[in-house]
């Protein structure tokens, strides 16, 4: 069993989309993120930088005690190497899948998240940072659709690489990106999104997938903590 500390993000949906398509038994423990619950000290002791998601597996290859796991890209691949799937076994496939891996996960998703941030969420509209985001979020589209050109997947098979980077597109449009300029990228986006684990995977977040209202409480709470306020040495 494998509990799962989950909120219906673009991080969070991507471990949900492995556990699906792996057939793992878990349970989601919903992390209310715009009331603070990140911050409580249980989930500290799991994801020690208060963020989601994170998760704790009872029965770990080694034999041992509960063993968690935080970040969505170290998830990812923790649950690629427990299970032997998505992640190609031969060497030049796994370096070609763990540098996608990594480009999402310190690029696509830090830039979008901006993207979302500057566009959505800040209380002051700053044209010179949505433009910046916007069209960096633009880039990286391209780049990927590059690598899709000649290829089903960016790794050849469907790999943690597709899953990392499927939940980050599927906001595009609130990203100001319009997927008919990337053809492969949308192929490759409507091949994922039909696929029956993606499928379930969405409809396991769909009793939290109410977007809060933007308030200034929410902001304080999701974009406002420093060291001392969520108790931490400063």
């Amino acid at each position: 069993m494998i509990d799962l500390y989950y909120w219906p993000t673009p991080n969070g949906h991507k471990i949900t989309m492995f556990l699906e398509e792996a057939g793992l038994d878990y349970r989601i423990l919903p992390v209310n993120i715009s009331a603070g619950e990140q911050f409580k000290p249980d989930f500290l002791r799991v994801s020690p930088n208060n963020r989601m998601p994170a998760i704790v597996d009872h029965a770990p290859a080694d034999g041992g005690e509960p063993l968690s796991v935080f970040e969505s890209g170290a998830i990812l691949l923790y649950l690629a190497e427990k299970t032997g799937r998505f992640l190609p076994a031969d060497l030049r496939g796994r370096k070609t899948a763990m540098e996608w891996l990594f480009w999402q996960v310190g690029g696509l998703g830090p830039m979008a998240g901006q993207n979302h941030h500057f566009g959505i969420y800040a209380p002051e509209k700053i044209p010179y940072a949505i433009d910046r985001y916007v069209r960096e979020t633009n880039r990286l589209y391209g780049v990927l659709d590059r690598r899709l050109e000649d290829r089903d997947f960016i790794a050849g098979d469907y790999s943690i690489a597709d899953i990392a980077c499927y939940p980050w597109i599927v906001p595009h449009k609130r990203q100001q990106q319009n997927l008919e300029e990337f053809p492969n990228v949308k192929r490759w986006f409507e091949a994922i999104r039909e696929r029956p684990a993606t499928v379930r995977a969405y409809d396991r977040g769909k009793p939290w997938a109410t977007p809060p209202a933007v308030t200034e409480e929410a902001r304080k709470v999701l974009f406002g903590q420093t060291a001392v306020s969520v108790g931490q040495p400063g």
